[in-house]
């Protein structure tokens, strides 16, 4: 069975995407930013991260799994400086096993956003 999950945004209709798709087990969640006007600090990375984190895991939450379910990352940055600092964070987020990981440094529609997480998760895989 396949549904989408949507977080409310006029984004989700404007650019044609979900939140999240539940198709059986997987859980596939589109690029998250970790910036949110007046939430989170628009010149930390690792608190963009952790934002970003956040959301992830209420989606997965709602489509019944946990960050653990995660198999598959990908991390696109703002600046190069950036990809340590969110690295190690989420070297304490993620357990054997962990997931894949991508890293691309890339460019912003906002510049307040510094980090934007994707996420492949299958949920009950452990």
């Amino acid at each position: 069975m396949r549904y989408a999950i949507s977080s409310g945004s006029p984004f989700e209709k404007i650019g044609g995407y979900s939140r999240a798709v539940v198709d059986g087990d997987w859980v596939f969640i589109s690029g998250t930013a970790g910036y949110v006007a007046g939430e989170t600090d628009a010149d930390d990375a690792e608190a963009q991260t952790r934002k970003a984190l956040e959301i992830i895991g209420n989606t997965l939450q709602e489509a019944g799994g946990t960050l653990r379910d995660i198999v598959s990352l990908r991390v696109y940055v703002a600046r190069r400086e950036d990809i340590l600092p969110i690295a190690k964070h989420l070297g304490t987020v993620f357990e054997d096993p962990r997931p894949t990981n991508t890293t691309v440094t890339c460019g912003f529609v906002n510049d307040e956003i510094k980090v934007e997480l994707e996420v492949v998760a299958r949920i009950g895989s452990l």
